[in-house]
């Protein structure tokens, strides 16, 4: 279920250019006609600097950090210290970067906002999986990300272990109180879904018991449970088993770090979570130039 890697395998030809075309988007945004900064240091000066972790965290997004400075200039090295989805302390240095003193000053910012950002996803991420540890339930999550950053988030989540819910509409049917209202009802929205027959998911929202046992009579087999307590799920969990339906159960909505074992100690399957890509706080990083060559 962790589409992105199907989408995108990993230092494939697809996910190289995924990360090219944020990266090349993010610097034609920042540097526009050009650093009229980085202008003030001499063209031929060479440096070495270093990417140090502030916090504790979960290192995502080194593909980014990578590409970010060879496309500012091909002759920049990075010698890496730590690996993707490594946990790492205050004060430790990730990396060393050498090459062109203007290329490492015009690459920084972009370079450590992918990595803060999707160093943070994963790390929020790695935080809900570590407190569900031992349950049969999995962390996911939703379409809520940053706009145009949506696939590198989305990666951020599995690298922090969490898996993905569909990348975006195109990739699966979700149908929500809206949807419902307009179609006119559960049963006549289902349907629809079937008749389409496209080959995706089909997953429909309830709001509370009766409408699961409504969703389930009309052919549901993946249903998330839209803020239900506790108890309605433990409830929603064992009507579902005991009639036979066996659909695949989501909670979601009103979770935290504070109730999240307990939502899934209710033998929910999944867990999706907005917060590990909206409400996420940036990884404290910086880079220092340590030498001049």
């Amino acid at each position: 279920m962790t589409l992105f890697n199907q989408h995108y395998p990993p230092n494939s030809e697809t996910f190289n250019q995924l990360v090219l075309k944020q990266v090349q988007a993010a610097l034609e945004e920042d540097i526009g006609a050009g650093d009229l900064t980085a202008l003030l240091v001499p063209a031929e000066q060479q440096v070495v600097a270093t990417i140090i972790a502030r916090e504790t965290a979960i290192i995502c997004g080194i593909p980014w950090v990578q590409a970010c400075f060879v496309q500012v200039d091909a002759n920049v090295k990075i010698n890496w210290h730590v690996v993707e989805g490594e946990r790492v302390q205050a004060n430790q240095m990730l990396c060393e970067i050498t090459g062109p003193a203007r290329a490492l000053l015009t690459a920084e910012r972009c370079a450590l906002n992918f990595l803060q950002t999707l160093s943070a996803t994963a790390t929020e991420t790695r935080k809900y999986v570590d407190a569900i540890a031992g349950t049969t339930s999995q962390i996911l999550d939703t379409r809520k990300t940053i706009p145009n950053l949506r696939l590198a988030q989305k990666y951020a989540v599995t690298i922090g272990g969490g898996y993905n819910q569909r990348l975006a509409l195109y990739d699966g049917i979700l149908i929500k109180e809206n949807h419902i209202a307009a179609a006119g009802s559960i049963g006549a929205v289902m349907a629809q879904a079937f008749a389409l027959n496209s080959g995706k998911s089909i997953q429909i929202e309830v709001e509370n018991l009766p409408q699961l046992k409504e969703a389930l009579t009309a052919g549901a087999t993946s249903i998330l449970l839209d803020n239900f307590s506790t108890e309605q799920l433990i409830e929603a969990v064992n009507f579902n088993h005991q009639s036979g339906k066996q659909a695949i159960l989501e909670a979601s909505g009103g979770i935290s770090l504070m109730n999240v074992h307990e939502i899934a100690l209710s033998g929910v399957d999944r867990i999706s979570i907005g917060a590990i890509t909206k409400n996420i706080q940036a990884i404290d990083l910086s880079m220092r130039i340590i030498r001049t060559d």
